[in-house]
């Protein structure tokens, strides 16, 4: 046991602590030994190979360690985890060791060519990756069992022994990124490229997106306010309008596929190859051998799970969704009231009482979706998903079903039930601006206020009224573990979704909704920035090369949104009087223009290339290389 902790103290002086582990209060000795050991051990007795040390605190040792890793292991990792640099001649290529000189920047001494995220993802990755070899459980824990090949980490964190690992701030650099980044008032571009490396692949596309999506919106927003102003009756003047917003749409969305790709060319990600997906932390099943891999992993019957899914699952979420609409026909009946009631009285608070149902139902879809989701997280893993991919978009398929239909049905059912445009307009308005402010309160403004409050009794716990860069290690160690832990993109691309929604399938109705949402994706930007900055513990870098399903969800959106859109307008009088004899011909034209503009958004679609030109020859050339070397050896 001495000697490796020896070697240790001789590394000791460069030792950078970049990932926290904190284990449960009373966890036994022999077990933090026995995990300890499995960190520093080396590779070929099936250790990690990193360096650990406790957080010594002024009362002592507490069950907090720091993990880090000497230069030349990390080189190693981020070989084993595929990362690509760029290299000298300006392409990119997946990291070797051996070829490490090729590469732009590289030094012996250059302690900065992997950014610290990368370093951090690194560390994650070969913790993720300590496997049992024959402990048939966790010493000192007889009840939580290992087989041979059980990550042992997941294990140590479903037993509730090991709370959380989280990398750590790096105080000066996120207080530059704070300053580039929301720091002042400015007209600008966001620092993509830092926050990246600061926050990772994954954080930084979102960012990317959100401003995109912003400045996509612009031209609908200047188009719509004269409409506004003007507060034409006749809808045939919204042709153009909706016209130009339904294949706008399509544009918008086949030149982010380009600019993702100029992205994540550039951080080195659109070239990771993914390696063979480890089953997700939650998946359990009886010990078999994966045909793919050969490797002993569990193994659970997918008939199994197909029944789960539409035994248990479908139904459920059919009810939930019966139930949203129940919800709503309350929500019509306290619409009807409120113009009773206003024509009774037509006071000044009677008009007023005209809004209400609006916003106590707006209020309520909040609410709704809010315990929805917490159900559809529960019935997803419980479906015992192997992948996080399937994990993931099994969980996503839910939630849109059910926020799409629970946000939008009142909005269909008023135009397409009751032919009512004018309330169509009002509750698309109401709905829209009450939901903006509610997440914006409820996803930063109320955390990061929380979150103020929380430190302000921790410096007075602490007695010392230092900045935040003077802290010592210990002191922000201890006020990182209490941050709330970040989620993930799952709810900013959800809201972002459900927006273009309200802007995209009811365009014609209500000009102004791209105006909201362009005000509303502003101010997201910043108070995003400040929950990632202030709010947050640091997530683990994710790389990613797209926004994942989150494309095609925009994408079946802007589709459906032809459909509701030339209905609404070949049902508008104006329209209706150019067919005065036959109701069939509205009916066929309506349906043509529908699918003439189906398929100009399929065509448009299909001419824009989802890389461009010059990117598709670097990576034609990529693969050549490889061909080359592969017939070499």
């Amino acid at each position: 046991e001495t000697e490796s902790w020896s070697f240790l103290d001789t590394v000791e002086s460069n030792f950078r602590p970049l990932v926290v582990i904190e284990l449960a209060k009373g966890t036994k000795e022999e077990t933090i030994e026995w995990f300890t050991k499995r960190i520093v051990d080396k590779k070929a007795n099936g250790g990690a190979q990193l360096l650990i040390k406790p957080l010594v605190t002024e009362n002592g040792v507490e069950n907090i360690y720091l993990v880090g890793a000497s230069h030349l292991r990390l080189l190693l990792g981020a070989e084993t985890v595929g990362l690509v640099k760029e290299c000298n001649d300006n392409s990119m290529r997946t990291f070797t060791y051996s070829s490490r000189k090729t590469f732009k920047d590289f030094a012996d001494d250059n302690h900065n060519f992997l950014t610290m995220a990368e370093c951090q993802y690194i560390i994650k990755h070969e913790l993720e990756n300590l496997r049992a070899k024959n402990e048939k459980m966790i010493p000192g824990y007889p009840q939580a069992k290992l087989y041979p090949g059980k990550s042992i980490v997941r294990r140590l964190l479903t037993s509730g022994i090991l709370l959380q690992i989280f990398p750590l701030h790096d105080r000066e650099e996120l207080k530059k990124l704070r300053h580039s980044w929301y720091g002042r008032v400015k007209v600008g571009y966001q620092p993509l490229d830092d926050i990246r490396c600061y926050f990772g692949e994954t954080i930084a596309l979102y960012f990317g997106f959100l401003e995109y999506f912003t400045f996509a919106l612009i031209p609908m927003a200047v188009i719509g306010i004269p409409y506004y102003v003007f507060a034409w009756e006749d809808y045939d003047k919204y042709v153009m309008f909706a016209t130009f917003n339904l294949l706008w749409s399509t544009v918008i969305l086949e030149v982010w596929k380009r600019i993702c790709a100029i992205l994540t060319y550039r951080w080195g990600t659109l070239l990771m190859k993914r390696q063979f997906e480890e089953p997700r932390p939650g998946f359990h099943g009886v010990l078999g051998i994966n045909p793919v891999t050969g490797r002993e992993e569990p193994v659970y019957s997918s008939i199994k799970r197909q029944l789960r899914i539409y035994l248990v699952s479908l139904p459920f979420v059919c009810l939930c969704l019966y139930f949203s609409l129940y919800v709503m026909m309350i929500y019509f009946d306290l619409e009807q009231w409120a113009l009773d009631y206003h024509e009774e009285n037509e006071s000044n608070f009677s008009s007023l009482m005209l809004y209400v149902p609006s916003i106590i139902y707006a209020v309520v879809i909040e609410i709704m979706n809010r315990i929805y989701r917490y159900a559809a997280e529960f019935l997803t893993s419980w479906e015992n998903h192997r992948l996080e991919s399937s994990y993931q978009n099994h969980l996503i398929l839910k939630v849109l079903v059910f926020n799409f239909l629970n946000c939008f049905a009142s909005l269909f059912y008023i135009a397409f039930v009751l032919f009512d445009m004018k309330l169509l307009r009002q509750s698309l308005a109401t709905l829209l601006i009450t939901s903006q402010i509610l997440n914006q309160f409820a996803e930063s403004l109320l955390p990061y206020w929380l979150q103020k409050r929380y430190n302000r009794r921790m410096k007075q716990r602490m007695c010392s009224q230092k900045t935040d860069t003077d802290l010592s290690l210990a002191e922000q160690v201890n006020m990182e573990k209490e941050m709330g832990t970040y989620l993930g993109t799952f709810d900013d691309y959800l809201e972002l979704f459900l927006q273009f929604g309200y802007v995209s399938l009811f365009s014609c109705v209500y000009p102004l909704a791209a105006v909201f949402a362009v005000l509303n994706n502003i101010t997201e930007m910043y108070s995003d920035a400040l929950k990632m900055c202030r709010v947050y513990k640091r997530p683990f870098a994710e790389p990613t090369a797209n926004i994942g399903v989150w494309q095609l969800a925009f994408e079946t959106m802007s589709v459906i949104s032809v459909v509701t859109n030339c209905i609404l307008i070949g049902m508008s009088p104006q329209v209706d009087a150019l067919f005065p004899d036959s109701k069939m011909d509205l009916v066929l034209t309506v349906a043509l223009v529908e699918h003439l503009l189906l398929a100009i958004k399929f065509i448009m679609a299909f001419v824009i290339p989802d890389k461009p030109r010059d990117i598709q020859m670097k990576l034609a050339k990529l693969e050549f290389e490889s061909l080359e070397a592969l017939k070499q050896q």
